[in-house]
């Protein structure tokens, strides 16, 4: 009996379960702890073994929580959804900036949205990082948390991830890694190049961003691995997936005003959506233009909304992943 199913009636009442962690052991991945976080969210500790450390991961349950049910990943982007504070929920991530916790609340599938990760890629690095330490997160999120989710949450084995700005090109990378664990990938503004000299350059600036060293994670600019990484090259093995991708291309749009989404009428807020989160959907226009015609020279059936405006920001990927939700719906064979 799992973790949280020994917690069922504890969650239920609003209280924290933990497991005896004495009996963790370093070398197994495991739910350490359960407890009940903001609306339906179910807040799990989750020891990965890969990368030697807990790691925090909220999950949505899905609507009839005894019966089987397909997985949703859902990906944050290069902060990895949390927050300065330590918590989550004070965080930029999917459950406190759209409104995914009452959009699934009537549909059968799990929502699964891991913490952390902050300009990791969500790869496995070949070295260790003096600031970012180990990042295994391949590992974690292709074998060690779906076998946990599955056994805790009734998977069915249908599985999908998409995930925002880096996390958009994670989620190709995953289905790369792992191409029998999913049936359908979505990437919201993302750039899903690696490799060459834009790919460099961008993944260069996300992990630099977060005081990381890119060549502990894929080597010097020309090893192997950056293009071992890079879905554009490798497209055709994306074929049978349900694809989804989407971007808006830097101009302002409905949402881009004082009164939109997450602005909260705070000009600062606003003019840092539009000046550098245009700057960042211009870039991640072209990217998926790029990735759009790649699928079309190999027939590649993939869903492409490039948006005639928007931003870089959360109002719109909260458009997206409703837009895209069909599409996953049918490939994981939710009604």
């Amino acid at each position: 009996m799992g973790v949280l199913t020994r917690c069922v009636l504890v969650l239920t009442a609003g209280l924290a379960c933990v497991a005896p962690v004495a009996n963790a052991s370093p070398d197994v991945a495991q739910v350490i702890s359960a407890a009940p976080g903001p609306g339906r969210a179910v807040e799990l500790v989750v020891h990965s073994a890969a990368m030697g450390k807990a790691v925090t991961v909220a999950v949505l349950p899905a609507a009839d929580r005894a019966a089987k049910a397909p997985v949703l990943y859902l990906l944050n982007g290069v902060d990895g959804g949390g927050a300065r504070s330590g918590d989550w929920r004070e965080g930029g991530n999917w459950l406190t900036r759209t409104d995914a916790d009452p959009f699934f609340a009537d549909k059968q599938v799990t929502v699964v949205m891991p913490i952390g990760g902050a300009g990791s890629y969500y790869a496995d690095w070949r070295a260790d990082d003096p600031v970012l330490g180990r990042q295994r997160w391949t590992t974690f999120l292709t074998r060690e948390l779906p076998r946990l989710i599955d056994a805790e949450f009734h998977g069915s084995g249908a599985n999908a991830v998409a995930g925002v700005s880096m996390a958009g090109t994670a989620a190709f990378q995953l289905a790369l890694a792992a191409p029998q664990l999913y049936r359908a990938v979505g990437s919201y503004s993302g750039c899903v190049s690696t490799s060459g000299p834009q790919g460099h350059a961008i993944v260069n600036t996300v992990v630099s961003g977060q005081n990381g060293d890119p060549v502990n994670m894929w080597g010097q600019p020309g090893d192997p691995l950056w293009a071992a990484n890079d879905p554009f090259l490798h497209a055709e093995r994306l074929r049978g997936l349900a694809i989804y991708v989407s971007s808006g291309n830097g101009l302002p749009g409905g949402l881009d005003t004082v009164n939109g989404p997450g602005v909260h009428g705070d000009s600062m807020k606003l003019v840092d959506q539009l000046v550098i989160g245009g700057a960042l959907d211009a870039v991640t226009a072209l990217c998926t233009q790029q990735l759009a015609t790649r699928f079309g020279e190999l027939k590649i059936p993939a869903t492409v909304d490039l948006r005639p405006d928007g931003t870089h920001s959360w109002g719109y990927w909260r458009e997206d992943l409703r837009k895209s939700w069909p599409v996953f719906a049918q490939a994981l064979r939710v009604g």
